[in-house]
């Protein structure tokens, strides 16, 4: 009964507030505490009884009430804060203060006029609320400073969020001011040895805190894309600087609480139906303020630090302390821990178990993935870690089965990219493409032809798959998949007969005249296959007999390739053969029929599913640089200029965003509703370009180019004695013609083996870009319970409906 009252009254005060025209004064405790003091709702409650056309009304109509209300809570929690919530009623108006805030914040962001709010100091405010008048220097920080530290504070608060030390002393209560908080760090992992206890109430605490902190950032939402990197978040710039004196603390807690969970771990069957596993929430809230507050490298904060601050600042690594401290991890342990428990993470929507929906299964494998790029990015020595083992392999599968599962879903588009960016980062080292050849023996439900084979093999059979029967919006990825393949094809010892034909079923449906002709990056895509077949060829001859053996039976596309003709008639032939078949590639390919067991196909997404735009990702020319492997195994950078394709790719870069169904131009995915009807009707994939023309002296520019001397010096010794052997011993028997090649040499007959060209993912302001839009968009779309941000007019992205 108690609970319906508390609402009765949370409500009243609610319709009090919007009534009101006249100001309610700051003093008048009577009225503000009816928010905080007496009620006792949960914050779905404070949702549903505060509505969306409520909070704006008061924004317009009343403003200094909403002034007053947000001052207050905030006064409330720094109260808390500084008494270390001791009692019940301090610990419910903590909560409740943390609720209403969580649900205005996002209606002070989305008004320009308000957003500055938070960061302007008010004049005596609320002076009666505070005994400690002498503490000039508190009353002079912005509500956002005051509000960032007591939140940092309270998530360290003994009894509250952490367990206390001083038990069974109840005289000896802990001063907040003198607590070392680096002594309660909330799971054990790095730099941090002791587990406390599980407390189911800790974490709800600590949840809620979280949630309001992540409200807090979510002002990114609201102001419009922008490639400025310059330009920070001043929530997340404050802190995490030194003014945070939790900062090292928080970071730990944050990092070990994610990497520690075991969703499986109670070991009981269905143990997820039968109660609340608390801990997960924080878990989901830990890792998405983590990729949150790791977003920021450097810049201008947004406000000057004070001068007593500049002196302590550390002086080396960036101004966030999240990415100072994360940079900074080295033990190989925390390492170690750190890569299982992602690993763990990642694999836990993989595993099948004899019981159906047995296991828990986790939802935010999304935010994983970004943290994971965090780290390999941020800090260069735990990359190295994850590629000196096979365990690299334990995140690799898993991102396998996200691609794969994701391809035919249009809302998952972000997810693609995410997945296909970790692969091209991981492969611009040598030592990935070495792992590869670890043969792959798990059953993971994927819908993929079965092979015998390696990592290898599983990669281009999923890449081909993505490839021949993902939807339209994925070739823009097309460029970064097969950069993937050519960077660690040197390094494959064995491909399997399912994963070459896979190969040269790509190259088959990429050198088809209307496909080259028919936008000016489409035969990018050929010399990235021509590049791989070289590596393998010249690299590794000996143990990759089946790929030699494809090659051989498909001649007839290399003999094709070497004879495109380039005159004018041939070209709008070509053209107008397009526009009778817009598919790009054919979906038919040999050898497709036995797919794996426990398989379920890639569906498209839920009619209704929202989605999150995402802005444009720059071309594979500005995503990497090119670098040679010298005889020492080490990398040297290619200057830019020489491009080793084609004479227009420097200047075809340029326009990348508007380019034809190389697919460069299929990101109608990145733009306003608008935008998007707009370039459908000017690029879609099935009408013929009208700004695209090409000419014969174009394809003469980069036919001339095709680096098929290699292929043809192969065919021209091979075949005649595979076809003499056939003949001589009447032979219709692959394994025979297998067992000739993999004897054979090719040893001085071949022309010398060019230098391995590696491209190495580098970072730049576009990417950067589209890592926030996405990153946003997922946390957008996870927090639904409650909603904060729906139905506010967020303004990083679009949401649709699909």
């Amino acid at each position: 009964m108690g609970n319906t009252d508390s609402k009765l009254h949370f409500r009243k005060a609610v319709i009090q507030l919007t009534t009101k025209t006249q100001p309610v004064e700051a003093t008048d405790d009577a009225f503000w505490d009816q928010f905080w003091a007496d009620t006792a709702t949960t914050v779905q409650d404070v949702f549903a009884l505060l509505p969306a056309a409520e909070i704006r009304a008061v924004r317009e109509e009343s403003p200094s009430n909403l002034a007053t209300l947000c001052y207050k809570a905030v006064e409330k929690l720094v109260q808390g804060a500084e008494s270390g919530c001791h009692t019940e009623r301090e610990k419910q108006i903590v909560l409740n203060c943390t609720r209403m805030l969580s649900r205005i914040l996002p209606y002070i962001f989305e008004d320009q006029d308000w957003r500055g709010f938070f960061w302007s100091t008010i004049p005596g405010a609320g002076r009666a609320g505070m005994d400690d008048m002498d503490d000039e220097d508190e009353g002079a920080r912005p509500l956002a400073e005051s509000l960032l530290l007591a939140l940092a504070d309270l998530l360290f608060c003994p009894e509250f969020t952490v367990q206390s030390h001083k038990k069974g002393r109840p005289d000896s209560v802990e001063d907040m001011q003198s607590l070392d908080s680096c002594e309660y760090i909330w799971e054990a992992g790095v730099g941090f040895a002791q587990s406390p206890p599980l407390n189911y109430i800790h974490d709800i605490n600590r949840t809620e805190l979280l949630r309001l902190l992540l409200t807090c950032f979510s002002e990114a939402m609201y102001l419009p894309p922008t490639s400025d990197n310059s330009i920070l978040n001043p929530w997340v710039t404050f802190f995490c600087s030194t003014e945070n004196r939790h900062a090292l603390p928080l970071f730990t807690s944050l990092l070990n609480v994610v990497c520690a969970y075991d969703p499986v771990g109670y070991g009981i069957p269905y143990n997820h139906l039968l109660f609340s596993d608390y801990r997960e929430q924080l878990v989901e809230q830990a890792v998405q303020i983590l990729i949150v507050t790791l977003e920021h490298e450097g810049g201008q904060p947004y406000r000057p630090p004070s001068p007593s601050s500049i002196e302590d600042q550390d002086s080396v690594g960036p101004n966030n302390l999240f990415v100072n401290y994360l940079s900074r991890i080295h033990r190989e342990e925390d390492y170690d821990f750190v890569l299982k428990g992602l690993a763990r993470l990642l694999t836990n929507p993989l595993t099948q178990t004899y019981l159906p929906n047995s296991t828990k299964k986790i939802q935010f494998h999304q935010e994983l993935l970004v943290l994971f790029w965090k780290l390999c990015d941020f800090n260069k020595k735990f990359l190295f870690f994850v590629l000196k083992s096979s365990d690299v392999l334990d995140i690799l599968v898993p991102i396998l089965f996200y691609l794969n599962d994701a391809r035919a879903d249009q809302s998952r588009v972000g997810l693609m990219h995410i997945g296909v960016f970790i692969l091209l980062l991981l492969s611009g080292e040598r030592n990935f493409g070495v792992r590869l050849n670890k043969p792959y023996s798990l059953h993971v439900p994927m819908d993929i032809p079965v092979f015998t084979g390696t990592h290898a093999d599983l990669l281009i059979v999923v890449f081909h798959k993505i490839i021949t029967s993902g939807h339209q919006r994925l070739q823009p990825l097309y460029d970064c998949l097969l950069t993937i393949v050519v960077n660690v094809s040197p390094y494959l010892k064995s491909l399997s007969m399912v994963a070459a034909n896979k190969l040269l079923h790509l190259l088959e449906a990429f050198s088809t005249t209307w496909f080259l002709f028919s936008a000016p990056q489409n035969h990018h895509l050929v010399f990235f296959l021509l590049e791989a077949f070289n590596n393998i060829i010249q690299y590794q001859f000996d143990g990759n007999c089946n790929l030699v053996y494809a090659i051989i039976r498909k001649r007839n596309v290399f003999h094709q390739l070497a004879n495109l003709p380039s005159d004018p008639t041939t070209i709008q032939k070509a053209l107008q053969r397009k526009r009778k078949s817009p598919d790009a590639i054919s979906r038919t390919s040999s050898q497709e029929t036995v797919s794996m067991e426990g398989s379920r196909p890639a569906v498209p997404a839920e009619p209704g599913t929202l989605k999150a735009s995402l802005v444009a990702m720059p071309g594979i020319d500005k995503l990497t640089e090119k670098s040679q492997v010298s005889e020492d195994g080490t990398m040297v950078a290619v200057p830019q200029t020489e491009s080793p394709q084609t004479p227009e790719h420097s200047a075809a870069a340029g326009t990348s965003d508007t380019e034809s169904i190389s697919g460069r131009d299929n990101e109608d995915v990145f733009y306003t509703e608008a935008e998007m009807a707009r370039r459908r009707l000017s690029s879609s994939s099935s009408s013929v370009i009208s700004h695209w023309n090409p000419k014969p002296d174009w394809v003469l520019s980069w036919k001339s180019k095709l680096p098929l001397q290699t292929i043809m010096r192969l065919l021209q010794v091979l075949v005649p004695q595979v076809e003499k052997i056939c003949i001589d011993k009447g032979l219709t028997d692959e394994s025979e013609i297998l067992k000739f090649l993999q004897h054979g040499t090719l040893v001085g007959l071949l022309p010398v083996p060019h230098p391995i060209l590696i491209r190495k993912y580098q970072a730049n302001a576009g990417t950067a870009m589209w890592f926030r839009t996405y990153m946003w968009g997922v946390i957008y779309l996870r927090n639904v319970d409650p909603p904060i941000w729906y139905d506010t007019d967020v303004r990083l992205f679009e949401i649709q409906r699909m």
